[in-house]
């Protein structure tokens, strides 16, 4: 019992030793822990106090280098000026857009000329396309103070009349081919079909000459297109146009041209007004339904379209031109391939007869892909009669008339639908199946109801659907698909060369940047290069991202974006007044706070914000979402400044920072080859200091605890400054301005800071 009790003694007396050590080590761990953090912080306020010494002289250095943005943008507007001076000494015979009379006399010329041909029209379309290019890119290129607001009204109105003239033209040469039509009859079929196309336009026309109901389809096998008709159509006087364009002159200009502004019906009525012609409202509209059948200009409606523009007759000295070409369109105000009433409930009901609620598009969400395919059944013109000697042939005072088509009943009891097979264009990317949507003239959008029975054959490239009527459609697809981004680099390749990859959901892409030049290095899909129409041609920043979003690979967010795009609360532009794009055009120019103004802020002490004329946000939530908008143009700004010897990528912890704060990986890079083996640095930047941060892309957690010996600084400039060589820094001292902007212009199109 003796030795028990010792041993019991022995055993309490090792635990109380054993948590007495431990309660020991506990202290010493906390009295260890509470000294570093007491030295991490002296060391802290010792690097704020030289952050803040140095500020006013680092800002200095850093303005003399943003100089080189004010030397780029003065560049761009020398050659602007340049070239409409050589434009203007080269006498071609076309006009300079941003010139009322000319683009006016122009218009009225070709608007007169009503006896061209289909190929003559397709040869003056790449004159119209060419002109309204250089609206849209100069309209989106140009600094507030290069063009005034009512100059941009009167560019964006002068897009709509070419667009809408140029499907005019359209219609009047259709109108001329089907006057002849049974010069050209098939000698199988008794009935006239042909077949035009360039890079731009398919023309796909069928005329029901001999009206038999075993000839109620056609396909035509130069363009992949197909259609069969209904027995009550196959022996009508009637025919089909296939009318594919690549361009989408239908949608509204925002979105055919992302950037441009889209304001509310209610600011444009004085814009949409139509001169006074001396009738009445009544007369008005009397003379419209004595005239159903004349040339529409373009079935989107232009008056819709317009209404992000203001008229050009405010801007135009040419009255007389501009009155004439608005009573023109009064006149040719009917929709040529709008449906009619009959057609368009149809439409609403499937060919089963069940109804569809209406289905509109979201357009910020899904957009059109390839182009737009215009489907119009046209009533048949009289044809010419061998009479004798005589070639005799009715002559009617009216244009392109709609055929009136009232579907009735098929064999089996439900609604008679017309089928449509449609060749998916080959230069276009189709991530998913594309959605079908018809275009509504009245609504002034696209639709998705009214459509069934829909058959996507990716091998074939085709798709097939039926409708109740005939409408123009295009093959719509979700402009978000692609983001986030998986990952970015952006490193040097030469002199003012470099190499932008991104890694979306589903293609990498590689864009080579030279000078002002950018070139489409490569795309790839699934281990496949595709879109090698437009690989390996030098272009604008403006250009490449143009021709990207019509190839389908759309990996420029909007200002809506961070509505459909899952990521890390880095910024919302709904938060933002006026939306990110304020800043895509001002801050370069003002990095100092006077963007503050313009965008409806005044800074009121510390910290503390006013907003004016916005009630709808806390004022402290829309000063963060300022912030957080201006730090991220301020970190795209600083990283092209820095894109000739330094190469950037992704870091995963980006999205664990602050919504005011980005992380990013910086090294080094004096080579033309990849930057995947650099030794990477990783830079935490809030728009006012940048810190070197202590944690790699290995670590557990996130942690904002500065690298050993590293030092806060108020640019990025001065931060890499400390490590790098000074051959790094001497490429970054001679970086040609034209280079920093196209870097600078890709980052901010893509915003890899806060979609990745």
């Amino acid at each position: 019992m003796k030795f028990n009790g010792k041993k019991g003694k022995s055993k309490k007396g090792k635990e109380a030793r054993l948590r007495a050590e431990a309660l020991l080590r506990a202290q010493q761990e906390e009295e260890e822990r509470l000294e570093r953090e007491r030295l991490y912080r002296e060391l802290l306020e010792r690097l704020e106090a030289k952050y803040q010494g140095e500020i006013e002289s680092e800002l200095a250095q850093h303005n003399s280098l943003k100089q080189k943005f004010l030397s780029a943008q003065q560049w761009k507007m020398d050659y602007r000026e340049q070239a409409r001076w050589e434009h203007y000494l080269s006498c071609d015979g076309t006009p300079d857009p941003t010139v009322p009379q000319e683009i006016n006399t122009f218009m009225s010329l070709w608007r007169d000329d009503q006896d061209q041909d289909v190929q003559l029209v397709m040869e003056k379309e790449e004159v119209v396309l060419h002109l309204i290019e250089k609206l849209e890119f100069l309209l989106l290129e140009a600094a507030p103070e290069e063009i005034t607001d009512k100059q941009r009204d009167q560019y964006q109105e002068v897009i709509v009349q070419l667009q809408d003239l140029l499907h005019q033209k359209y219609n009047e040469a259709t109108l001329n081919l089907l006057k002849i039509a049974s010069m050209y009859e098939d000698s199988e079929t008794g009935n006239m079909h042909t077949v035009l196309q360039d890079k731009n336009v398919t023309f796909c026309i069928w005329a029901n000459l001999k009206k038999k109901p075993r000839f109620k389809d056609h396909s035509f096998q130069e363009a992949g297109h197909a259609f069969e008709l209904p027995v009550s159509l196959a022996l009508s006087s009637v025919a089909v146009r296939l009318l594919h364009t690549q361009y989408d002159h239908v949608s509204p200009l925002w979105v055919q041209c992302q950037g441009l502004p889209r304001q509310e019906a209610s600011a444009t009525v004085e814009s949409t007004e139509q001169p006074d012609t001396g009738q009445g409202p009544g007369e008005e509209e009397e003379k419209g339904r004595e005239e159903p059948s004349v040339l529409a200009a373009e079935e989107t409606g232009s008056k819709g379209r317009k209404e992000s523009s203001a008229s050009l007759k405010e801007t135009s000295n040419n009255t007389g031109d501009i009155k004439e070409m608005q009573e023109e369109t009064e006149k040719n105000s009917e929709n040529l391939d709008a449906p009619s009433q009959e057609e368009e409930a149809l439409l609403q009901e499937e060919p089963g007869g069940r109804e569809e609620a209406p289905q509109v598009v979201d357009l910020e969400q899904l957009v059109p892909v390839g182009g737009v395919f215009h489907i119009s059944a046209l009533q048949l013109p009289p044809q010419a009669q061998d009479v004798g000697d005589w070639t005799m042939v009715e002559l009617l005072d009216v244009g392109l008339e709609v055929y009136p088509y009232s579907p009735g009943k098929a064999e089996d009891g439900t609604q008679e639908a017309v089928q449509i097979t449609l060749r998916v264009p080959d230069n276009v990317i189709y991530f998913k199946v594309p959605v079908i949507a018809r275009w509504d003239p009245a609504g002034q959008w696209w639709r998705t109801d009214g459509i069934s029975k829909v058959t996507y054959e990716a091998e074939e490239k085709s798709i097939t659907f039926s409708m109740g009527g005939f409408s123009t459609v295009a093959l719509l697809q979700d402009a978000h698909l692609n983001l986030p981004y998986q990952a970015w680099e952006l490193h040097p390749t030469g002199v003012d060369e470099g190499l932008f990859t991104l890694t979306a959901v589903f293609a990498t892409i590689q864009i080579r940047i030279k000078d002002n030049q950018c070139m489409l290095s490569s795309v790839v899909v699934e281990e496949e290069e595709v879109l090698s129409h437009i690989t390996g041609k030098w272009m604008s920043p403006l250009a490449l991202r143009a021709a990207l979003k019509r190839a389908g690979v759309n990996i420029f967010p909007a200002e809506y974006s961070p509505k459909y795009v899952p990521v890390p609360r880095k910024v919302s532009d709904r938060e933002v007044p006026g939306g990110f794009s304020l800043f895509f055009t001002q801050v370069t120019l003002c990095c100092t706070g006077s963007c503050c103004a313009e965008a409806g802020l005044s800074k009121a002490g510390s910290g503390t914000a006013v907003a004016q004329g916005d009630g709808e946000m806390c004022l402290s939530d829309l000063y963060c979402a300022l912030q957080a908008a201006l730090a991220e143009v301020k970190a795209y700004e600083q990283m092209a400044l820095l894109a000739a010897a330094f190469a950037f990528a992704r870091s995963r912890w980006n999205g664990e920072a602050g919504p005011e704060q980005f992380v990013f990986k910086v090294s080094e890079h004096l080579t033309a080859g990849s930057a995947k083996g650099n030794h990477w640095s990783l830079l935490m930047f809030d728009g006012e200091k940048v810190q070197h941060l202590k944690l790699t892309e290995t670590s557990e957690a996130f942690s904002e605890e500065v690298e050993e010996k590293s030092e806060f600084h108020s640019t990025l400039y001065h931060m890499v400054k400390d490590s790098a060589s000074n051959t790094a820094m001497d490429k970054v001292e001679r970086a040609g301005c034209l280079f920093i902007d196209s870097v600078y212009q890709l980052l901010l199109a893509t915003r890899v800071l806060a979609y990745s």
